[in-house]
């Protein structure tokens, strides 16, 4: 469980930001510029233009000559933001604060880079501050300052924003539910089990709920209370997919290899497009003697997400006991060359 979605979140930002800059050239046209005001404004024609790096060496050049010109330090956080260098982005977006107390889009960025940097506590006065001050504050920095009161332990705070990202009540049976999924992603399943049996008290027909408590007991490796949830959510939603599907794994793990089979391939029937029940139906075939049909299911879920390695191995002790052994080794290796892929990415 990592904090990748969270950071992609932010990321997303960064899209933003040339949007965001663009947008004030129109504004800051007054009839007798300076050379250095026609260079800013050339500065966000550029950003405009989708030339981000010829932009900083404007600004670099600029910052050279007249380091205290007014909105350059704002530009030069903004573009390090873009490129990712957090670091760099905060020192100068603490200028352009310093210059401009109530610039609200560097107020977030501070935050979301303090954010990505790790630095969870610096991160939430500025996030908060956006907060405060606009009436409608962008979703991804209520987003991100719910994950912040996360992982600093504030479970009421970080209910109270997640649930204004996701336009639901504070106190309601939703606002718990997301507070409980945000737990599982962020390495604090045990905390998870209070909030879901809350939004459950609170409406015990939530969907989903049911589902992510089978989630954190397959987590647990505790298969029967696992199974268990799993059809509780079935039975408010037979169409579920993801359900059968978790059911199926827990089956797996329970050794009871003939529902699991049946339960993924209901998984399939409701939704064929995505590669997990072929996966670990893969699996289920294999531990059956049925190396045919796991080869098959595995090529199929390949073809859907060709990066994943644990379906290259199986896929590769599927030939081998086919007796391809040239198309077993390829699948070993493409295997192996994936997992360390994934182990060198932060």
């Amino acid at each position: 469980m990592r904090r990748t979605e969270a950071k992609m979140a932010a990321r997303f930002w960064v899209a933003l930001v040339p949007l965001i800059m663009a947008a004030r050239v129109a504004a800051q046209q007054p009839p007798a510029a300076t050379e250095a005001e026609s260079q800013l404004r050339a500065v966000d024609e550029l950003v405009q233009q989708g030339k981000p790096n010829p932009a900083l060496e404007v600004l670099q050049g600029l910052e050279a000559r007249n380091p205290g010109l007014h909105g350059l330090a704002a530009r030069l956080g903004k573009l390090y933001y873009q490129r990712h260098d957090y670091e760099r982005a905060a020192d100068y977006l603490r200028k352009a604060i310093a210059e401009e107390p109530n610039d609200a889009e560097s107020v977030q960025l501070l935050g979301l880079s303090d954010y990505l940097m790790g630095h969870i506590a610096d991160a939430i006065p500025p996030l908060e501050k956006v907060q405060a001050s606009l009436p409608h504050p962008d979703p991804t920095g209520t987003y991100i300052l719910g994950l912040c009161y996360l992982q600093m332990g504030d479970w009421d705070k970080a209910r109270a924003a997640l649930a204004k990202a996701f336009l639901v009540a504070p106190d309601s049976a939703a606002a718990h539910l997301v507070i409980a999924k945000m737990m599982m992603r962020n390495d604090l399943a045990e905390w998870a089990v209070g909030e879901l049996q809350k939004a459950l008290q609170l409406d015990p027909r939530l969907p989903m709920a049911h589902f992510i408590l089978g989630e954190f007991y397959l987590f647990k490796s505790n298969a029967p209370s696992a199974i268990e949830e799993f059809h509780k959510e079935l039975a408010l939603d037979p169409l579920a997919w993801y359900a059968y599907e978790g059911l199926g794994d827990a089956y797996i793990r329970a050794e009871n290899w003939d529902e699991a089979e049946r339960t993924l391939k209901q998984a399939i029937w409701i939704n064929p497009d995505f590669s997990g029940p072929y996966i670990l139906l893969g699996k289920v075939e294999l531990r059956k003697g049925n190396s045919d049909l796991a080869a098959g299911f595995l090529e199929k879920a390949l073809k859907m997400d060709p990066n994943n390695y644990s379906a290259h191995y199986m896929l590769g002790t599927a030939y081998k006991e086919l007796g391809r052994e040239a198309d077993s080794k390829h699948e070993f290796e493409v295997s192996e060359n994936l997992h360390k892929q994934k182990l060198q990415t932060p």
